[in-house]
């Protein structure tokens, strides 16, 4: 059983391997000639593999939250 220390630690990374998991994905979409949807400022584009971008709507500008804790 690992320790509430190497736990965290571990944890720590999931952020930074979740992004990179994303941007992958990303760029694996891309390569295999399909395109993604991606949201620039307030606004969402599809991006084509020839790096053109289609509009597709405006957005809501993303509200701010608090992160907040609980413990179980």
């Amino acid at each position: 059983m690992k320790t509430q220390k190497e736990l965290d630690f571990l944890e720590s990374y999931i952020p930074e391997l979740a992004n990179s998991a994303v941007k992958k994905a990303y760029f694996d979409t891309l390569s295999a000639g399909k395109s993604v949807v991606e949201v620039i400022g307030n606004k969402i584009y599809e991006i084509f593999p020839d790096g053109t971008k289609k509009y597709i709507k405006d957005i809501d500008l993303p509200i701010e939250t608090k992160q907040k804790m609980f413990t179980i």
